[in-house]
């Protein structure tokens, strides 16, 4: 039973990684997620033998029991959203574009701060993303584009086209803050929920006050995104800024 489940879930997730090789752009949560389904394919495959090891079976049950419940965490810390809808400025923190257009995460972001502009239309959205290598826009300007679409008015929105990691989000953000109000102002950041945790912590890191929401992760991008976060959480805790 046990020994099926694994190779079951194995094949499922190393379809996954193939899968979001081809339709989304390439990063190294996809090699991470395809090296662990490989594991547990094997894990499945040698099943009887593997599991008479002790040690080999303890240390696959704590690393297993850490990936979910870090999951866990993340989930539920990114689906925790503390805006009021009264602030000043929406920092959107971009993601994937395929192309000119923004790829399903970063949709899902948009589609958020389409959802809280619609409750507070006197707030300034900064859309921050630059360009990729596999991008033929930035970030930013699809961004933009999306939201001029769902009938954003052009003159709500900034621009910062700069920013390749998290850290530049909020480093060049601030920047364009400082000059539009230099007495201050309210941030909420909007990205997806796995992504919340770190964003926030980056944040913080830099002096810079916010309040967050999180876009919810479709199914599909699950395993891939939440597999990268781990690591890149990992990183900025032993090497910061993320």
């Amino acid at each position: 039973m046990i020994k099926r489940a694994l190779i079951t879930i194995g094949v499922l997730l190393f379809i996954n990684a193939v899968v979001m090789a081809i339709i989304a752009n390439f990063h190294f949560g996809i090699i991470a997620l395809g090296l662990f389904s490989i594991a547990i394919l094997v894990y499945g495959i040698f099943w009887h033998e593997l599991n008479r090891i002790k040690w080999f079976r303890m240390v696959s049950i704590v690393a297993v029991s850490i990936l979910i419940l870090f999951s866990v965490f993340l989930a539920v810390y990114g689906n925790k959203n503390n805006a009021q809808y009264d602030e000043d400025i929406v920092i959107i923190l971009g993601a994937g574009v395929r192309g000119e257009q923004a790829g399903p995460t970063l949709v899902q972001r948009l589609d958020k701060a389409v959802e809280y502009y619609n409750k507070n239309p006197k707030a300034l959205l900064i859309v921050s993303g630059g360009k990729g290598s596999q991008e033929d826009i930035t970030e930013a300007l699809a961004m933009e584009r999306y939201l001029i679409a769902k009938k954003i008015p052009p003159e709500r929105i900034i621009k910062e086209e700069k920013s390749t990691t998290t850290y530049e989000n909020f480093l060049f953000s601030n920047k364009l803050l400082k000059q539009e109000f230099p007495q201050g102002c309210s941030i909420v950041f909007i990205t997806s929920d796995f992504h919340v945790y770190r964003a926030n912590r980056i944040a913080q890191s830099m002096g810079i006050a916010v309040r967050h929401i999180g876009a919810r992760t479709a199914w599909y991008n699950v395993p891939v995104n939440y597999m990268r976060e781990m690591f890149a959480i990992i990183k900025f805790w032993l090497f910061s800024p993320g």
